[in-house]
């Protein structure tokens, strides 16, 4: 009986099923770059407001404060958007006629709220507490950079879950005294190796790392 298939034919077959794995394997790690790239997690997109916001004016030249504006960041699971009326308690005397704050203006003479674009937007099945992690001295620039720095805001970190759970297997790298929660470029008085396991104990850190700490 006559040979069906040449022998080149099995040469022909390994390199297809080779070429077939080799592409799946290709589309695989293609999508984890992508996934982890900035395009999917807009890390390092400046975000245009209605007004733009420079935190580098206020934090670095004026010395505002975090919690002026993000009033509940210490009691709620929300940071807070201010109301124009705060924004208002210094710029009915400071720039008071500039165009460029007139949508401020606006917005408080006809008592509606400015529609803020959120720039750390996390997906709706991640719960995440900022009480919690201001309680147990993570700092406002661990998750959000040096935000005096910034004239227009934006996300500094990936905000995806591995990044989250490396600072929750390794909280002492990140803790800080309460009392430091908002400065800025801060710098231990004494080696973070040091500072970092006694705030853990401290606080009481336990880094959680189980699923339900944050999908609920």
């Amino acid at each position: 009986m006559s040979q069906i298939f040449r022998r080149s034919a099995n040469t022909v077959s390994k390199f297809s099923i080779f070429g077939l794995l080799s592409l799946v394997g290709g589309l695989v790690l293609l999508a984890m770059i992508l996934g982890r790239s900035s395009y999917v997690t807009r890390q390092g997109e400046f975000i245009e407001q209605p007004v733009q916001f420079s935190h580098l004016h206020h934090v670095l030249d004026d010395g505002i404060d975090c919690r002026y504006c993000h009033t509940s960041v210490e009691t709620s699971a929300f940071a807070g958007i201010p109301p124009t009326k705060t924004c208002m308690n210094c710029h009915s005397i400071l720039f008071s006629n500039t165009s460029y704050l007139e949508p401020v203006r606006a917005s408080f003479r006809d008592d509606k709220p400015l529609h803020w674009i959120r720039v750390h937007d996390l997906p709706d099945f991640v719960y995440f507490n900022h009480s919690i992690h201001v309680k147990k001295g993570i700092g406002c620039e661990t998750c959000h950079g040096r935000v005096d720095r910034m004239p227009l805001m934006y996300q500094q970190n990936s905000l995806q879950m591995e990044w989250c759970i490396e600072c929750h297997r390794n909280p002492e790298k990140y803790v800080r005294p309460r009392s430091e929660i908002t400065t800025m470029g801060y710098r231990p008085a004494v080696p973070q190796e040091v500072l970092g396991p006694q705030l853990v104990k401290e606080y009481g850190i336990h880094g959680n790392t189980s699923c339900s700490t944050c999908h609920r």
